[in-house]
């Protein structure tokens, strides 16, 4: 399983960015896909995950602001974010995994590389 993971930037507060993971062989229909994230000086968080029937989850922090969707026939997975804050900026990682809900990193069996999300006040 590989993960890559693009979309990153520098933006301003109340931008929007959308993230991309494009996945190897058909790994969006089989597997549990999600986003983590790390700011500097903080552990690893969940951020969104989605699962093979659509049915999403968010951390609190990102409910309304952030929408994480799959598209099965590129096998790739977003993360559409809106109305960005300072306190988002962290280096977001893609991750894959077989157990729902996926909130905790344990339950990730395959990383992306991470894009770095700077947003600036």
């Amino acid at each position: 399983v590989q993960l890559q993971a693009s979309g990153g930037g520098l933006v301003q507060t109340g931008d929007s960015l959308r993230l991309a993971c494009a996945a190897s062989g058909r790994i969006t229909d089989a597997y549990v896909m999600s986003w983590f994230r790390q700011a500097p000086g903080k552990e690893r968080e969940f951020v969104a995950g989605i699962i093979w029937n659509d049915v999403t989850d968010y951390e609190d922090s990102v409910k309304g602001r952030f929408t994480i969707s799959r598209d099965s026939r590129k096998d790739t997975m977003y993360l559409e974010m809106n109305s960005l804050k300072p306190e988002d900026t962290a280096i977001y990682y893609c991750a894959a995994g077989r157990t729902w809900p996926v909130r905790n990193e344990r339950n990730v069996d395959y990383w992306g590389q991470g894009t770095l999300v700077t947003v600036s006040s």
